[in-house]
């Protein structure tokens, strides 16, 4: 029976990628944060996507104490696999959806940031999203690993969402995404731990150099603390109108 050691030794492991991650995108969170504060500076939104495991990014970035209270997802009931995990696939797959998507959502463009999460960025949803909303004049941000994508087939002619992206916050998850055992991975995957740490990475940067800049960024309190519900009263009042799933 295990005593937790191989527990531990791939927590060692994990915590060693995650800093490489950190080391990795050191330069490109900060323009990344640079964006998200212009787009909250000028009234934008931010938009953020993703589909299958990769909402587990969006949901991290929503209505979250801690959060940005300026994010809009977008969100289309069969890419969740909880509603039907083959569907989910497939929806992903599915030319055209992306379109819809920023339509329902209002997306129009111009200041607007869009965050995209997506392992390997290959599918016609990410990539779509991101095609379009660059067309549209706004930055996109793709959390992805280009790893991923290399040792991944290609299903659009527009490439993959790291081409078609603004900038690039690597997980560096490998293909395949599973991390254990080291010589024949099978479990253990990797991509939604390193789009919630980059993710929080992000909003760190955000912070500070607001901060430095005097600029008052919109945080989520939680709503379970002291004075949580009547911080995020002004936020709802703001937002609600525009950010429908707030309601």
């Amino acid at each position: 029976m295990s005593d937790g050691s191989h527990a531990r030794k791939h927590a060692e492991r994990s915590l060693h990628d995650l800093n490489r991650v950190v080391e990795h995108n050191g330069a490109a969170l900060g323009e990344a944060a640079k964006l998200l504060i212009e787009c909250v500076a000028a009234d934008g939104l931010v938009f953020t996507a993703g589909a299958g495991h990769s909402l587990a990014g969006v949901l991290e970035s929503f209505y979250r104490a801690g959060g940005l209270a300026a994010v809009r997802p977008l969100y289309h009931p069969d890419l969740l696999p909880l509603h039907g995990a083959a569907t989910s696939t497939a929806t992903e797959r599915r030319k055209g959806l992306a379109e819809e998507a920023l339509h329902e959502a209002d997306f129009d463009g111009g200041t607007d940031v869009l965050v995209v999460f997506s392992n390997s960025g290959i599918n016609p949803y990410p990539v779509e999203l991101a095609a379009t909303a660059r067309e549209r004049g706004s930055a996109v941000i793709a959390l992805t690993s280009k790893a991923a994508a290399e040792g991944a087939p290609r299903r659009t002619d527009a490439g993959t969402l790291s081409e078609q992206a603004t900038l690039v916050l690597d997980t560096l998850v490998p293909p395949g995404d599973t991390t254990y055992p080291e010589s024949g991975p099978v479990t253990a995957p990797a991509s939604s731990l390193a789009n919630v740490f980059l993710w929080n990475l992000l909003m760190v940067e955000a912070y500070e150099r607001a901060d430095e800049a005097g600029i008052s960024l919109p945080w989520w309190r939680s709503s379970n603390a002291p004075g949580g519900d009547e911080a995020n009263a002004s936020r709802l009042d703001r937002y609600s109108g525009r950010i429908t799933r707030l309601r």
